[in-house]
């Protein structure tokens, strides 16, 4: 019931911003004296930003088709060098640069898509060749597929890095933003515990979950406050029939983006508001760059029950990682395996979905690495969107990141 009503009110907003899109197109059309005087200007500004605010939206393009390496501009094209069937291992193919190191960005599944991390993306692509995980829509997988798990996850992760350094290069490199710290460094554990040839050379989280005990935030309580009953019984609902993924049980992305919007009410009540006198003094520049960050980030997709669900458990309820109790596919997930993967952990001061000290956590519990191949970064005056997107992204953390990838090179 609860994502037919989604769907009830998506169709009827859609209707109504296509309504307000042209109204308000005809209210800015030059040959249309309202445009010029009277209410005209601001009734067609107000109409603009419910337009955007109501449209429906799909998954966004990355659109990143050239870079500099070494001072010349470069094409860059999209490749899929694998597929499996809740996500896909993606490459950004610089055209006639050979060699580098290979880096693999673990997007998070967490409710948007992986072009979440363009700016990421975008500022490693003159120094490294980059992968994405790019995760599907779980309503767009049949359920032929079967289920996909916090344990599904982890096996993804190896597989992609051993098809990555499949040809016998040197170790790649991992940098997993927010949610996928966790899995990631169960992945690095595993692979170390098995000598696996493939095991990155360095791991970099980045605002990630790795001891929700560390200074709690407010999506830290949500998980921890109530038992884990309440979220199977009150946010997890079934894809309708007119998704290939009809009849799964799934966490769907609105109610993510429902629950981020009201973290920050406040601040997204005053973006708009900058947004319609923007458009009514006729700063379209200004207005359209909110208009990006909107476009990105109410662009939402739907997680698989048991990933959420377990994650909702390992990570938030029973800290299993930090506990030395989380196990895959049954077999525990030493953090003491890790003694050559070199970690970097970097958190943002004003973070407010991972605490200080959370990522931090991660060289803790790996025991065995030695010191020098474990660094810590606190991102003064970063919030948990800066630390991989914008200019305090690209001036001060990625610096730090290359620094490290450079160091240590596997």
């Amino acid at each position: 019931m609860l994502y037919d009503a989604y769907e009830i009110q998506r169709s009827l907003l859609a209707g109504a911003s296509a309504l307000a899109n042209f109204s308000a197109g005809l209210l800015n059309n030059p040959a249309n004296p309202f445009a010029y005087f009277g209410g005209g200007p601001v009734l067609a500004s107000a109409l603009e930003v419910f337009a955007h605010a109501s449209a429906p939206r799909g998954k966004p393009e990355f659109g990143l088709d050239h870079t500099t390496v070494d001072g010349r501009q470069v094409e860059v094209h999209e490749e899929v060098v694998l597929r499996k069937p809740f996500g896909q291992l993606k490459r950004f193919v610089r055209t006639g640069v050979e060699g580098g190191p290979k880096l693999l960005i673990v997007a998070p599944m967490s409710g948007h898509y992986a072009t979440l991390l363009r700016g990421t993306v975008e500022r490693m692509l003159p120094v490294a060749d980059v992968y994405i995980t790019d995760w599907r829509d779980a309503k767009l997988v049949s359920l032929a597929h079967g289920r996909f798990d916090l344990d599904d996850y982890i096996d993804y992760l190896v597989e992609f890095l051993a098809f990555i350094g499949k040809d016998g290069d040197p170790r790649p490199h991992v940098l997993a933003v927010c949610q996928p710290s966790v899995p990631a460094y169960a992945a690095v554990a595993v692979m170390s515990a098995d000598a696996h040839p493939n095991r990155p050379a360095t791991l970099t989280m980045m605002g990630g979950p790795i001891d929700t005990r560390e200074a709690p935030t407010a999506v830290n309580t949500l998980a921890t406050e109530r038992p884990f009953s309440w979220f199977e019984q009150n946010v997890i609902a079934t894809v309708p029939m007119s998704y290939a993924g009809a009849g799964r049980k799934v966490y769907p992305g609105f109610l993510q983006l429902a629950g981020f919007m009201t973290m920050n009410l406040g601040n997204h009540m005053i973006s708009h508001w900058e947004m319609f006198k923007h458009l009514v003094q006729g700063d379209d520049e200004s207005a359209d760059a909110t208009m990006k960050f909107y476009e990105e980030y109410r662009s939402v997709c739907d997680m698989t029950a048991e990933f959420y669900l377990q994650t909702i458990d390992t990570v938030f309820q029973a800290h299993a990682l930090p506990r030395g109790t989380m196990t895959h596919r049954g077999r525990k997930v030493d953090p003491a395996a890790i003694r050559d993967v070199a970690i970097l952990a970097i958190e943002g001061e004003k973070d407010d979905i991972s605490g200080i000290g959370q990522t931090r956590a991660a060289l803790t519990i790996a025991t065995a690495l030695p010191e020098d191949l474990k660094h810590y970064h606190l991102a003064e005056g970063v919030g948990h969107y800066g630390i991989f997107n914008g200019s305090k992204w690209r001036n001060r953390i990625a610096p730090i990141l290359e620094q490290w990838m450079a160091a240590n090179p596997g």
